[in-house]
């Protein structure tokens, strides 16, 4: 039995499509953290957090995964890499996500999150009169 050699060209996936796949799949996981886990204005969805983290990192590998692994994260392509001594084509498993997860983060940081508005916060503490000092 042959072992496939780095980046999974044999299911005719090349490399700007894994490489693209890898953006959009770690883009849609930073992105459900982001709206989940990091958002201030998130109320009482942050309950949800790691349930929706985990279904989306499911269907990630379930969509990704037969094409280019699905990894979504440098690390973890690199401990398989490393132990098999596999390095073709390695570069998409770090490229694919810093540019995605950089994008989701850029996008939800500045676009979504400043877009909701949000009532001022007030301070129940009065100031001191200047003839408490």
């Amino acid at each position: 039995m042959q072992r496939p050699v780095g980046f999974h060209v044999a299911s005719g996936v090349s490399e700007l499509h894994g490489l693209l796949m890898e953006i959009i799949l770690t883009f849609a996981l930073v992105y459900v953290v982001y709206s989940t886990a990091i958002d201030p204005k998130r109320g009482s969805i942050g309950i949800i957090a790691p349930l929706a983290i985990g279904l989306i990192v499911g269907a990630n590998i379930l969509v990704g995964g037969p094409f280019d692994g699905a990894s979504m994260n440098p690390a973890r392509a690199f401990g398989p890499a490393l132990v098999g001594w596999r390095w073709s084509n390695h570069w998409i498993y770090w490229v694919g996500p810093f540019i995605g997860g950089a994008l989701a983060a850029l996008i939800y940081e500045y676009m979504i999150i400043p877009s909701v508005n949000e009532p001022p916060h007030h301070s129940t503490h009065q100031p001191l009169a200047p003839e408490d000092y």
